[in-house]
């Protein structure tokens, strides 16, 4: 049996029945690549490579960036930054048709920055602005598919978790990668805004217009919020300047951010230890799934499947085009079938040299991966920030809500086209670091 056979029974089979019994992701890519590392060369060597990857994944500094930044939205999350958010939004578009839909978009965008999880913000969003939408009689399925998509901008928009694990994993700067996703992320929430706008021109009665505010108003809701969104831009700044490290960003954004909930008395002794032990959880689930997700590529180096895959794609008789479609096509795919962060964990190694091989930027091509991946964060069988919005609006069907997303959807292709066609609008912003 060839390695290459063993890796593709190891990654189609094994992975994915683990996967349908319910195994965790990061368990079960690092049982499957310790037993197929195990079979190809000896129990001995996968127990010591086990072993070396576990402590080396556990001991590297720069894993220390992600808990930081988690930590830095759920201090945001805990100190009602949500709620303040979508006042200011609602105060200044509410009066829009559909303006309130595109003020949760907003609201969405300002609080995934800052937080970074879209399970958080859909959860967050649809308690603050569900009621909102439903006291001013807006269509339920525009509502929830508003929340469910403008939740996914949170692995695009910085600091994104899933940014800076492609960065660790492709030896990239974060920085540029938070530059980049900061360009992609203001387009698709500026799609979705706009899809809203569509909606509500041909459906007058999806989005009726809210109450008008003064500019007094207007300027009245920044209050609260705006020191969240200073706090946002002070990293970025530093980032762009190169002050501090990604790592050293995400401790200055955490404490400022908890000296911020504290002077404003709107952080507790309890929602501190709340935010503790939840950037803890999420932490340790993350790291498991990178530690995995190392044991499994080690499984696939020894099997040469990475390599022999971006062999095959490159020899293909298609254009460049062609072969990007069908990577985007893989991806799409795949993110409606399991988890985005883990899709990325397995696929990177595969396709990041056939991208390097076909001379594609490998910074335009982590960014817009992310892009395509959220796709599966709102489509079924998974869609879990869709599912997280059907499971909180209790008098909302699921099919209504899956129903709503599916009139965003043309958006996301629409950014992925506009991104494969120019990609200056990934690569101009990290361009001015260098």
């Amino acid at each position: 049996m060839s390695l290459t056979l063993i890796g593709i029974i190891g990654i189609f089979a094994l992975l994915f029945i683990l996967f349908v019994l319910g195994m965790p992701v990061g368990f079960t890519m690092g049982l499957v690549g310790f037993c197929g590392f195990s079979y190809v060369i000896s129990l001995d060597a996968g127990f010591n490579m086990l072993a070396t990857v576990t402590w080396d994944t556990f001991a590297k500094y720069g894993l220390t960036v992600i808990p930081l930044f988690i930590f830095m939205g759920q201090i945001a999350f805990y100190s009602g930054v949500n709620e303040k958010l979508y006042n200011a939004a609602f105060k200044w578009v509410g009066h829009i048709r559909g303006g309130i839909a595109m003020a949760t978009i907003l609201a969405c965008s300002a609080f995934a920055a800052i937080c970074g999880s879209n399970a958080a913000t859909a959860a967050t969003m649809t308690t603050v602005a569900l009621p909102q939408m439903t006291k001013y009689k807006y269509e339920p399925m525009l509502s929830t598919g508003a929340i469910a998509c403008g939740s996914t901008l949170g692995v695009v928009i910085p600091p994104s978790v899933v940014l800076i694990i492609i960065g660790l994993s492709t030896e990239q700067s974060i920085a540029k990668l938070f530059y980049g996703g900061l360009g992609a992320g203001i387009l698709l929430a500026l799609l979705l805004i706009i899809t809203v706008y569509v909606l509500c021109s041909i459906y007058p009665e999806w989005g009726p217009v809210g109450k008008k505010t003064t500019f007094k108003e207007k300027i009245k809701s920044l209050t609260g919020a705006v020191e969240m969104l200073i706090l946002f831009f002070i990293v970025m700044i530093g980032l762009y300047f190169g002050l501090f490290t990604p790592t050293e960003a995400g401790a200055i954004g955490s404490f400022f951010a908890v000296v911020i909930g504290v002077v404003q008395k709107n952080l507790s002794l309890d929602d501190f230890y709340n935010s503790i032990f939840d950037t803890l959880k999420i932490s340790c689930m993350v790291i498991v799934i990178i530690t995995g997700a190392m044991i499994f590529g080690r499984f696939l180096a020894i099997t040469r499947i990475p390599f022999d895959i971006a062999a095959w794609v490159v020899a293909l008789p298609f254009s460049k085009l062609t072969i990007m479609a069908i990577i985007f096509l893989i991806y799409i795919i795949g993110g409606a079938v399991m988890d985005a962060l883990a899709l990325l964990l397995i696929t990177i190694p595969i396709f990041f040299p056939v991208v390097v091989k076909l001379g594609y930027d490998p910074l335009w091509f982590g960014i817009t991966i992310t892009i395509v991946t959220t796709l599966g964060a709102v489509t079924p069988p998974v869609g879990a920030t869709t599912y997280v919005v059907g499971g909180m609006a209790k008098d909302v069907p699921l099919e209504r809500v899956f129903r709503g997303v599916a009139y965003f959807l043309p958006a996301y292709i629409l950014c992925i086209i506009l991104m494969m066609l120019f990609p200056k609008v990934i690569l101009f912003l990290p361009s001015l670091l260098n």
